[in-house]
């Protein structure tokens, strides 16, 4: 059993469905004079995929001239976000993020990708924002980078811009399908792989904010497997606040995926995050068509609304508001708001994972603040161990927070809650939570495609 993991990896190369994918390695960029002559930025390759590593490189500087490079993106929104970093050049005048550290700014050290994780709302935005795609078919995140005199500090104005360049992260490839699904109750988005198939299938869901949330669904397709990015409240006619859950509606998209002709069974995988860890789990005990669940931040037992499925009823834990703390700057802290699932009173609300046949991969965060999910996984892990089940792994990253999203995903450890309208605690450090997501992200494309092969 994987307890804690602090492997760091690099140079990932892309793969698909079993094959490479190169992007071009292209500099587009606007050149700056310095004394010693004309500075340009590089970020390489120009247009790629957003779980995979870029190379940023500036040349052209003064010996050990002091520069910040500094990131910006918008959202679909409009809002601005940003990020930046001093670095020193070398005797040669050059920077190379995959072997200098930086010496400030919005993180230290060596960060090959810190200015892509790093972003978040830049100063005169609304704070508490995430940089997610809401449309991740239709056009890339596009970060604009760019190297300046001196060190500046962030939300500061930065010094003269000594050169400019642009970067396309996309969360899909451009043979990548996208099937908007209204298939009986179930509603979704099926992202399928270029290729005749048949992929491996995959059903990707996110937590209590609801909605349809695709991007994570689309990367997936990019490696290879048919993922289902489906909803479950809040979404067209689907009932907009969350009820009571009836798992034949999750039933019934398990069986829509398998009998996909590009979806080569027997069984489907599971992917979910908060609450839809939750109902992963859930359809791991419960449904044969599921064979492999990935339960990212969730917890033990059903939380806040019932699970209904034939004649069982799991009833959810309890939220008490008593026990929500308010911070002077208006970030609710809601650790120790759900009941405890270990209260024997509270023992119907478990979900009886050990039924399960199929394999579990439980990632969590050791200082996630939204809710205690360490110890929730353990819960879990202890509970397959005493009925004599492996058919687990968990990873437990140190300093992580709750949402582990992708590899280099903007970190955002207080986030806005989309139904509540307040920000909501997630904890971690921003750094420990890039290395999570980075190291996670590549163990559960790899548990998926082992179990799923």
């Amino acid at each position: 059993m994987w307890r804690r993991v602090t492997a760091r990896v690099w140079g990932v190369s892309l793969q698909y469905f079993g094959g490479p994918t190169t992007y071009p390695f292209g500099r587009v960029s606007l050149r700056g004079h310095n004394r010693r002559g004309v500075v340009t930025v590089s970020v390489a390759p120009a247009a790629g995929l957003a779980d995979q590593p870029a190379r940023i490189s500036v040349w052209g500087l003064m010996p050990l001239q002091e520069v910040t490079l500094r990131a910006l993106a918008t959202n679909e929104q409009g809002s601005l976000f940003d990020s930046c970093a001093h670095y020193q050049a070398d005797k040669q005048g050059e920077v190379d993020l995959s072997k200098d550290a930086s010496k400030g700014g919005d993180y230290v050290g060596l960060e090959p990708m810190g200015l892509f994780w790093s972003l978040s709302p830049a100063s005169m935005e609304k704070p508490y924002q995430r940089l997610e795609p809401m449309n991740v078919k239709k056009e890339p995140m596009k970060v604009e980078m760019s190297v300046h005199r001196g060190y500046s500090q962030p939300g500061a104005i930065p010094g003269e811009v000594l050169a400019r360049t642009s970067v396309e992260r996309w969360f899909s490839l451009p043979e990548v399908r996208k099937i908007r699904l209204k298939e009986g109750v179930v509603r979704g988005s099926l992202f399928l792989p270029p290729g005749d198939g048949p992929f491996p299938g995959v059903i990707d869901m996110f937590g209590d904010e609801g909605g349809l949330i695709e991007f994570r669904s689309s990367l997936l397709a990019t490696h290879g497997f048919a993922a289902l990015s489906l909803p479950y409240f809040n979404f067209e006619d689907l009932p907009k606040v969350m009820e009571d859950f009836h798992l034949e509606y999750f039933e019934e998209a398990a069986r829509f995926l398998l009998r996909h002709p590009k979806v080569k069974g027997p069984g489907i995988g599971v992917v979910g995050t908060g609450k839809g860890a939750e109902l992963a789990s859930s359809m791991m005990t419960f449904l044969p068509e599921v064979v492999a669940a990935v339960c990212i931040s969730g917890c033990s037992s059903i939380t806040a609304s019932a699970l209904h499925y034939g004649k069982l009823t799991l009833p959810g834990l309890c939220f008490n508001m008593s026990r929500v703390s308010i911070s002077e700057n208006g970030v609710f802290d809601i650790y120790e708001a759900l009941d405890d699932p270990m209260d024997p009173a509270n023992s119907c609300c478990r979900i009886p994972i050990e039924k399960a046949d199929g394999h579990f991969l439980f990632v969590v965060g050791e200082d996630d603040r939204n809710w205690k999910s360490s110890s929730y996984a353990e819960i879990a892990t202890e509970c397959l161990r005493q009925h004599g089940k492996d058919n687990y792994k968990l990873l437990s990253y140190l300093g992580a927070g709750h949402r582990i999203n992708p590899s280099f995903s903007p970190v955002c450890l207080i986030a806005l809650d989309r139904v509540l309208g307040v920000p909501i605690l997630g904890g971690g450090e921003h750094r420990a939570h890039a290395h999570a997501q980075e190291h996670s992200w590549g163990k559960i494309l790899e548990f998926l495609h082992f179990h799923l092969r």
